[in-house]
């Protein structure tokens, strides 16, 4: 069925008349039954790596299983691409089977983007990369309820100029507010090394602010994690989540957007305290491990857990 007239006047009309005709495709009587196709948990991972790696000369090493284990969040196309990557790393190494190395280097490449090779950075901005890096990955490993590190590097992928991975042991279905509280925690790590060793931050941490105000606000009006608003949700999603949302529609006053600022904020806050604490208490480790990213550049899981030792 086609939209009433004279609805839709505004910028989004498109979209908008978009939705609705997909909307009336799920009306009752006409397609009954939705199938929703969630993202392949760790066997399906493992079952999907040995049909896209069929054929391929695997070196003696490698577990699909613990690449499985390696790429959370993955979907078939990602784990196609993982294999097709290594494969094409492994012949330009010359080398007759794909190891370890092709597959890491493969799944980084997916996660964070290509190596960008030949790009000259001032000694200056080297250090702070290194500290800001070195920040999140002394932070994380000291908070409980944080991802392990699995790597840290000041190598430039995509646009970020270095990066720390944090990667799960196991798939997660449920999160607490303790985790989401320490994830936050984690990302303003880097910005807190800034601070505390060149008394000055940088806008290296742009994306840290962004993803940890997507989450304290994901706290507060999705989940009912505000201790001061209690256990409600603020805000109607328009639209399907299936189909694709025109956006979110405000169900509370103005005077309660106000407090909702404040609630994310003091969750902001709390947690760069947190950070600046961790900081300040394991400066000796900071140093350490910014100095060898500085030397080697990469600092691995094994590598880093020796230094935290």
């Amino acid at each position: 069925d086609p939209p009433p007239p004279d609805i839709y006047t505004n910028a989004e009309s498109s979209a908008a008349s978009d939705v609705y005709k997909r909307q009336a495709l799920l009306r009752p009587g006409r397609f009954d039954r939705k199938v929703i196709l969630d993202r392949p948990d760790v066997n399906a991972r493992e079952a999907i790596l040995r049909v896209h790696s069929k054929g391929k000369p695997l070196a003696a090493g490698i577990k699909l299983g613990d690449l499985a284990k390696l790429t959370p969040g993955f979907v078939g196309a990602d784990l196609e691409n993982l294999v097709n990557e290594a494969a094409i790393l492994a012949a330009r190494r010359d080398q007759s089977e794909i190891g370890q190395e092709e597959f890491q280097d493969a799944m980084e490449r997916i996660v964070a983007g290509p190596e960008r090779q030949g790009q000259i950075i001032s000694e200056q901005e080297r250090e702070v990369v290194a500290y800001h890096e070195a920040g999140h990955a002394v932070v994380m490993h000291h908070l409980e309820h944080a991802d392990p590190v699995h790597k840290v590097s000041i190598v430039s992928r995509g646009m970020a100029l270095g990066y720390t991975m944090p990667l799960p042991e196991n798939d997660k279905y449920l999160r607490t507010k303790a985790a989401f509280e320490e994830e936050i925690v984690g990302l303003l790590g880097g910005r807190a090394a800034e601070e505390e060793v060149f008394k000055q931050v940088t806008t290296g941490a742009s994306n840290d602010l962004e993803r940890a105000t997507e989450l304290a606000r994901a706290m507060v009006t999705r989940y009912g994690f505000s201790e001061g608003l209690g256990m409600r949700t603020f805000g109607q999603v328009q639209g399907n989540p299936y189909l694709g949302n025109l956006g979110e529609t405000p169900n509370y006053s103005e005077e309660m957007a106000q407090s909702i600022d404040r609630e994310i904020r003091q969750i902001i806050d709390g947690a760069y305290q947190r950070a600046r604490t961790i900081v300040q208490k394991r400066r000796e480790k900071l140093e350490q491990l910014a100095t060898t990213l500085l030397d080697v550049e990469t600092v691995d899981r094994s590598h880093f857990e020796t230094l935290m030792a």
